[in-house]
């Protein structure tokens, strides 16, 4: 099974105040952090939202600005045109352990605690796509409904990255 980590990088990071995918956590920024998380679970990575020269980049799909489902409906759309079964998607302040995929395993499935970290079928794409063009609520939760994901309870709880205080706590937390 060919799994495609992407990382979702197109935030305007309003709250936190600068580029949040650029933030330093022990010398190193956030989205090298979790790229080398990802390398470690995925046959290949890339990145939604953002030109970089780290990791292919992607674009959001249909359009920019559109939050976390253009940017999985990026990724999907990249998964299916190049021959990858699925998609494991994180936020780019996550901090990944070492066994996320198989935490996910089968796909679909995502956190309960934070749904933007999940394994996709790259088969979705058209759900996905069908909830963007859609009336109905234009949202994580309502895409992993509508394929039968799983919601995955597990003591992993994700960073939530949103200021330079949190990102300050997590580096003391970690000794970092």
């Amino acid at each position: 099974m060919r799994t495609l980590g992407v990382v979702l990088a197109g935030g305007r990071s309003t709250r936190f105040g600068s580029d949040k995918a650029q933030a330093l956590l022990g010398g190193r920024s956030l989205l090298e952090h979790t790229l080398d998380a990802l390398r470690l679970q995925c046959d290949q990575v890339a990145i939604v939202g953002r030109e970089t020269p780290l990791a292919v980049a992607l674009a959001d799909w249909p359009a920019p600005d559109l939050g976390p489902l253009g940017g999985l409906a990026g990724g999907l759309n990249h998964a299916l045109a190049h021959g990858f079964d699925q998609v494991l998607s994180v936020p780019v302040d996550a901090l990944l352990p070492a066994d996320l995929r198989a935490l996910l395993e089968p796909a679909p499935a995502c956190l309960a605690s934070q749904p933007v970290i999940g394994l996709w079928p790259a088969a979705a794409a058209g759900a996905l796509e069908e909830i963007l063009f859609g009336d109905g609520r234009h949202s994580l939760h309502a895409f992993a409904a509508r394929i039968g994901a799983r919601f995955v309870e597990t003591d992993f709880i994700p960073a939530n990255i949103n200021t330079p205080q949190d990102l300050a706590r997590l580096e003391r937390h970690h000794g970092l």
